[in-house]
């Protein structure tokens, strides 16, 4: 959707671990033709290798033209200071975001999804959302699990139909589910 010759896309990019939903999100940006910033929402822990090699396999595949920005946090900033027209924002990942703020209390953890949804709504760039789906397996059997749980799902439920697209990666494939899906709400 163009506005005043502003881009106004929000892209959402969803499924399971692994199924290559960051590949896709960066071919989407890459894409777009626009300059890319890149929004990690990961910490780095260097008494974690495996989750160091994670980080480096996302680094090594964004080109070096990509600006990226660190936002373990206060997305909504990185997204309020990086928006302009003719440029495309990558936030990878929703999921590590709603890690990174598990310990807030529900009544703050509300007030961070609004103002999430109200940036994403006000936004000029074209912002590109990567989340994971983990809600299609077991109940996770301690409480912090199923609030992770929950709470990204739900917020993936919210921020979906606000998309302009919503994509389902898996199986080796992308699928737009606004052309195929019914939206429920």
């Amino acid at each position: 959707m163009t506005t005043n010759g502003a881009a106004r896309t929000s892209i959402l990019v969803t499924g399971p671990a692994r199924s290559g939903k960051s590949e896709w999100a960066e071919r989407l940006a890459l894409a777009s033709g626009w300059a890319v910033t890149y929004i990690a929402t990961a910490r780095e822990d260097p008494d974690d290798p495996e989750w160091t090699a994670r980080i480096e396999l996302h680094r090594h595949r964004r080109p070096p033209t990509w600006l990226t920005v660190c936002a373990p946090l206060d997305l909504e900033s990185a997204i309020q200071n990086h928006d302009q027209a003719g440029r495309c924002l990558l936030v990878d990942s929703l999921g590590t975001w709603v890690t990174n703020l598990l310990e807030t209390d529900d009544a703050e953890w509300d007030v961070r999804v609004k103002q999430l949804v109200r940036c994403l709504a006000r936004a000029r760039a074209c912002v590109i959302l990567v989340a994971e789906e983990t809600g299609w397996g077991v109940i996770p059997a301690y409480p912090l699990g199923r609030q992770f749980r929950d709470r990204l799902g739900a917020l993936i439920r919210q921020l979906g139909p606000r998309c302009a697209e919503t994509y389902l990666v898996t199986g080796g494939y992308a699928v737009e589910l606004g052309r195929i899906g019914v939206p429920i709400d």
